[in-house]
């Protein structure tokens, strides 16, 4: 296929998408990648329309709505391309996403990348990983040594849902929120059509975990302190569930107490996938 050239001012004919030079051109950004920089430049054109709409929180605040979809057919890639892209995005702190509730697309709000004030409740987040949503194989099982002991350190992880940095919403929709995310409950829905109703309940029952005032929870046969329990469940992620729910079809014992079952499932799955694979 032979192109024509540009004559005058042809070029100025067509609509492009703008990505700043800062993104290519200041330090900070020099590891972001190509892609992801491209999609900042997408989502920035597309929150010129939500303007126009009106779109804008109670805090006066754009957001837009841009799916895993709307990822995919924009830049032509597959589920985990553009899963990694969004991650990507968040971990350099350009984009923030905000469930709204099971079922229904996040919000997503364009960081304003040069205003180094802005924060959000999910930066900073030391209890979850130390690169920015990692594989379930590394920091997870470090700290699951023995069944009679728990490692000191689960329970010295930050707390951002006791923040000061937390806005006005309450400690159970925070923590919706949060697994939301961590969980990429969207993708887990895609990925498991059939398993819609479990995933639910696994999110609800880890919420309620995670919310509870009590000291000590039974898990296992055990009775653990909530803390160690909250910092575990605190840092799962899509590939833990995905585990337990195949752990969940291959059983062939019945099982008495579903939600026991998925609390010592989920409890103990970083282990257990590792030593599975």
């Amino acid at each position: 296929m032979t192109l024509d050239y540009f004559y005058g001012q042809a070029g100025e004919l067509f609509s492009f998408y703008r990505i700043p030079k800062a993104l290519f051109q200041e330090p900070r950004f020099q590891s972001l990648s190509t892609d992801a920089k491209t999609l900042y430049g997408i989502l920035l054109d597309r929150m010129s329309l939500s303007v126009k709409n009106g779109w804008l929180d109670e805090q006066n605040r754009v957001f837009i709505i841009f799916t895993i979809e709307d990822v995919k057919r924009a830049l032509c890639c597959a589920d985990n391309k553009a899963t990694k892209l969004l991650r990507e995005l968040e971990k350099f702190g350009l984009i923030e996403r905000k469930r709204r509730g099971l079922g229904k697309p996040s919000l997503v709000y364009v960081k304003n990348f040069s205003a180094e004030s802005s924060k959000s409740i999910f930066q900073n987040r030391d209890f979850h990983d130390s690169g920015g949503f990692k594989n379930a194989s590394q920091d997870p099982s470090k700290s699951r040594c023995n069944k009679t002991k728990e490692n000191d350190t689960e329970m010295s992880e930050t707390d951002p849902f006791n923040s000061e940095e937390a806005d006005g919403m309450s400690k159970r929709t925070q923590l919706e929120e949060y697994f939301s995310q961590s969980l990429e409950i969207d993708l887990l829905l895609r990925l498991c059509p059939d398993d819609k109703d479990i995933i639910y309940q696994i999110v609800d029952l880890l919420v309620d975990t995670c919310a509870t005032n009590r000291k000590l929870l039974h898990i296992a046969g055990d009775d653990k302190p909530a803390e160690v329990v909250r910092s575990r469940f605190m840092k799962l992620n899509t590939d833990h569930i995905r585990f337990v729910l195949k752990c969940l079809a291959e059983n062939v014992s019945p099982i008495r107490n579903m939600k026991q079952y998925l609390l010592a499932s989920l409890y103990n799955a970083p282990t257990t996938m590792q030593l599975s694979y």
